[in-house]
């Protein structure tokens, strides 16, 4: 198996002027297991990884930590402040001093969990909260982040600015059929109504937005017409005067046939993390399985359940100006 995933991860291509390295499996086996991952976020140094595990219908989601040691990862835990709630898609704050992540959680002790509505479904809401680091380095209470951003309990995937800008992907009344990226301000002790980002045709669905924390480039997930798969990332770069470009298709291994979603960026220039159904290619007639390897087999990351893969876009970013 993991001879297999090594030489899927040799694969090289070009796009976007400028080079992809090929995926490399986020921690086979502790990290990317044959449950569905997602969303990584990393501590400022690097030595700390939050991410989600859940089912394959997503419909427990729960916040794990794992502590890098070495060339590997630590057995995942289950965070302090997770574990009770549908919680999923945790992201830090540049500084590493909070801890953002959506839940359907009550607003008030007490209250009933939130709930969602859409097309006549009903799935378990989500609203942004944070944790905040404490003096003794832990995380303090979760604290729901008040204001029109929490106004229709689906909200997914934030993703923090330098400048303490929140950036996320929602259904909304100016969203269109589908979901749209949105930003918040810091104002006052709360933040302004959220602000679509214009992307261009609201008919493309765009969710799981990634801001490069000096908010010169946005990372999302979508299918812009040309989409290898039912979602793609794709990339759109600040203009000099503060509007987005046309957003560009990331080839090489960041995008497959497979889903492609939650892009997430690394502690070093040009390290992203995306999460991805891709599976192992299987070809028959088949080397006869044993119980032992059809259940390693069918049990492992490449089963088809949503895994953490690791690329670097350093040269993308090169080619359009960028060293750091």
């Amino acid at each position: 198996m993991q001879r297999k995933v090594l030489v899927w991860a040799m694969v090289l291509a070009m796009v976007c002027a400028g080079s992809v390295s090929a995926a490399e499996l986020l921690g086979p086996g502790v990290i990317s297991t044959g449950l569905q991952e997602t969303t990584a976020t990393f501590s400022p140094d690097g030595q700390t990884l939050y991410f989600m595990r859940s089912d394959f219908a997503e419909t427990d989601d729960t916040i794990l930590l794992s502590h890098r040691q070495g060339t590997t990862w630590s057995k995942p835990e289950v965070a302090s402040f997770s574990g009770q709630w549908h919680d999923s898609e945790p992201a830090f704050s540049p500084d590493g001093k909070r801890l953002y992540f959506v839940s359907n959680r009550p607003v008030h002790p007490g209250d009933a969990p939130i709930v969602a509505e859409m097309g006549g479904q009903h799935f378990a809401g989500t609203n942004l909260w944070y944790v905040e680091r404490q003096a003794n380095g832990r995380w303090g209470e979760p604290m729901h982040v008040d204001g029109a951003l929490n106004e229709d309990a689906m909200l997914y995937n934030p993703s923090i600015a330098a400048n303490g800008d929140i950036y996320f992907s929602a259904h909304r009344a100016d969203s269109g059929k589908l979901y749209q990226i949105y930003v918040v301000h810091p104002a006052g002790n709360g933040y302004s109504d959220p602000q679509r980002v214009e992307l261009g045709d609201l008919s493309h669905n765009r969710m799981d937005p990634c801001i490069e924390p000096r908010g010169r480039f946005l990372l999302f997930a979508g299918n812009e017409g040309d989409s290898l798969g039912s979602a793609d990332i794709y990339i759109a770069f600040r203009q000099p005067d503060g509007s987005w470009g046309k957003p560009e298709h990331l080839g090489g291994d960041v995008n497959t046939k497979s889903l492609e979603n939650a892009p997430t960026l690394g502690p070093t220039f040009g390290e992203l993390y995306v999460s991805s159904n891709r599976q192992e290619d299987v070809r028959f007639p088949k080397t006869r399985d044993t119980m032992a390897t059809l259940q390693q087999r069918l049990g492992g990351p490449l089963n088809g359940s949503r895994n953490i893969w690791r690329v670097n876009i350093a040269d993308v970013l090169r080619a359009h100006g960028f060293k750091d």
